[in-house]
């Protein structure tokens, strides 16, 4: 993986609908299992959709975003102790990942193993767009892709030939002094927090999305608009009360 593939990283929403090589797939897989783990075990799966009746169901859970109807592949991440307890017990051994720690350590071992399909589907000359929206609705999602107990779907991911090669400048982010600490972290002060935040505040497309929601600054349309706290509150209990389920956690 050459360092201009993550330097130039943009999300692409819009698929052609040229069919993805089955030996492409199989190298975005390969590259999949190769992620970082946890005492490699694995706590992960991964569900490709490619069918669609099946995108057609998943579609209403991510709020009909179009890219999980014409992206050709429909990632679906889930943190996963379901298959290693399997084997503890066909082993004669009683598993014991059935708790927030496992569920958390999961959860770190699937977004490693996503990262790793993103990058390696880009480096194929794929587009890709992770959808945030997984969480809101995981126990809908499960159902949709038969998911057991002890496996929960973290984040998805749509993979396809991009419609158009992304363009210009890429999407902002936040300078390397913002977001690197050094031995300790170091916390920040009001003039380095107004100074890292600036650039971003001041793009025009920023200024003007401000300007649409009539508030007063790109903060409030953070907490005021697009993630609410009534929308936090209600979707963390949701996708918590699904997690407990899921794992049995007291």
């Amino acid at each position: 993986m050459n360092i201009p593939i993550l330097k130039n990283h943009a999300s692409v929403r819009n698929f052609t609908r040229r069919i993805v090589d089955e030996t492409i797939i199989k190298d975005i897989f390969e590259a999949t299992i190769r992620a970082s783990n946890t005492g490699n075990m694995q706590l992960y799966s991964v569900i490709l959709s490619t069918q669609p009746k099946i995108k057609n169901e998943l579609l209403p859970l991510h709020f009909n975003q179009k890219m999980v109807q014409e992206a050709p592949l429909v990632f679906t991440f889930c943190a996963d102790v379901n298959r290693f307890s399997q084997w503890c017990r066909q082993r004669g051994t009683e598993p014991c990942y059935d708790n927030f720690l496992w569920f958390s350590t999961a959860l770190v071992d699937t977004v490693l193993a996503a990262e790793n399909a993103a990058l390696a589907a880009e480096s194929k000359g794929l587009g890709i767009c992770f959808l945030g929206t997984t969480m809101y609705n995981a126990e809908e999602i499960s159902k949709v892709l038969n998911l057991p107990q002890g496996v929960v779907p973290v984040v998805t991911m749509a993979a396809g030939y991009p419609e158009e090669q992304p363009t210009g400048e890429l999407t902002e982010r936040l300078p390397f002094e913002a977001v690197v600490h050094f031995e300790k972290y170091r916390q920040y002060t009001p003039e380095q927090i107004d100074e890292y935040y600036s650039e971003i505040e001041n793009l025009d497309k920023m200024k003007q999305f401000v300007a649409d929601n009539k508030l007063a600054n790109l903060a409030e349309v953070f907490t005021q608009v697009r993630y609410t706290a009534k929308d936090g509150a209600t979707f963390s209990k949701k996708y918590l009360d699904f997690v407990k389920k899921s794992f049995r956690i007291e």
